[in-house]
């Protein structure tokens, strides 16, 4: 990359200087201050864009990206002034440091501890109202980055542990979370209690109304965090708290549309142990391909990834040393607290082929393709009908209660 150019429209960027701009004018129309310093954010931009492209694809994106984030809060802030609520436009990247993991930064607890109480320390006013952009960081090199998806719950979550908070709100264009969603699900069901944990899981496992990070903060200082809805008011929306008394009594769908089923065999076919392992999961690491689910047998490793480029360009990589096969078009499902009743209707019309079940309780995981799977010892073909894969988890995270352990209750079928 570092030898092209930038394939990009400079009237493209005038046109959006123009409109925020022309926004600004509309929602506070004697801010000279702010005309100008959003023009001096366009104008960074216009010279970075104006330069030569990073040998880093997905930090010249966090770059680029993290403007839309300073351009919106700086309009936000200048019409709350013009409407004599005072405020202080922070610019998040002065506060919340992360590592250089772009499109998917990692936070600097301790520095950004240090930096929030010397900075906010500083704001004025009573009571101090503060006005900061959520998504965006900046790492130790001096260069943005992002948070990942969802990050600008992420950031909420972030700030009310450097503050201390005692609660915060999400708002969401949804009444709160629900145990599926509305669009692929009927007959969904409002989660209007549940605790850090099972949220946690939820998230973890990719329900989209909250980021599995935006948790753990909050869990860790025991932060109350309410999601409501800005379409409708008066309804009541989720509380998570500490409280776990209401977490089973409703299954939970998860489904992560869009991934990619990979299959790696050594070519000398020499046992997955340790030593291909590790090697294996560096290579997923380096390459920023989150496992969503993964079985190995004897001879191979099986996981299931988001089909991104990135997993594409990993797949080529693993295949200079190894047999990969995959499968793409597939959906991933989740469903925590089930009973037989759910798996039956969720089951109908499809033919289970391959199963592993950990304990009594917990977590099922459904990976379908419509795909003819070609694949390993623990995975079966079936060119007729579509393909589910079942595992059945511990709902807790590390298998703590788990009556026998996870390697001995492996059964595949």
């Amino acid at each position: 990359m570092s030898t092209c150019q930038w394939e990009w429209s400079g009237s493209g960027l005038e046109t959006l200087r123009r409109g925020h701009l022309a926004i600004l004018a509309e929602v506070a129309p004697q801010d000279v201050a702010a005309a100008a310093e959003l023009i001096l954010h366009f104008d960074r931009l216009n010279t970075y864009l104006n330069g030569t492209p990073s040998s880093n694809r997905d930090r010249d994106y966090d770059h680029v990206v993290s403007y839309g984030e300073l351009w919106s809060t700086l309009i936000i802030s200048a019409h709350l002034k013009s409407v004599q609520l005072a405020n202080t436009w922070v610019d998040a990247r002065t506060i919340v440091r992360t590592d250089e993991l772009y499109r998917a930064a990692r936070i600097d607890w301790a520095t950004s501890e240090l930096r929030a109480s010397t900075l906010l320390s500083e704001v004025d006013g009573s009571p101090k109202r503060i006005v900061t952009q959520g998504f965006i960081g900046f790492s130790s090199e001096g260069t943005s980055t992002t948070l990942g998806r969802e990050g600008s719950d992420f950031s909420a979550a972030i700030f009310a542990y450097l503050l201390d908070a005692e609660s915060v709100t999400i708002w969401k264009d949804v009444p709160g979370m629900f145990n599926a969603d509305p669009n692929v699900f009927p007959d969904t069901k409002l989660l209007s209690h549940i605790s850090y944990r099972e949220a946690i899981e939820l998230s973890y496992f990719g329900a989209s109304v909250i980021h599995p990070r935006t948790l753990q903060p909050l869990q860790k200082k025991n932060i109350p965090l309410y999601v409501r809805s800005f379409v409708d008011l008066n309804a009541p929306g989720s509380t998570i708290d500490d409280r776990s008394e209401n977490d089973s009594l409703i299954p939970s769908f998860i489904v992560k549309p869009k991934q990619l089923l990979i299959s790696i065999t050594p070519r000398d076919l020499s046992f997955i142990v340790e030593d291909n392992l590790s090697d294996i999961f560096k290579r997923f690491a380096t390459m920023n391909v989150r496992i969503e689910l993964m079985q190995n047998s004897a001879v191979a490793f099986s996981v299931v990834v988001d089909d991104s480029s990135r997993a594409r360009s990993l797949t080529e990589e693993l295949r200079k040393d190894c047999e990969v096969l995959c499968n793409d078009g597939c959906e991933l499902i989740t469903v925590r607290h089930y009973d037989e009743v759910t798996l039956e209707e969720l089951l109908k019309h499809k033919e289970v082929l391959d199963r592993t079940t950990l304990t009594d309780h917990g977590t099922v995981r459904c990976e379908m393709s419509q795909m003819k799977m070609r694949h390993t010892r623990n995975f079966l073909l079936d060119p007729r009908s579509l393909v589910v894969v079942l595992l059945i988890t511990c709902s807790h995270l590390g298998f703590p209660q788990s009556r026998t352990s996870a390697k001995d209750s492996l059964s595949w079928w």
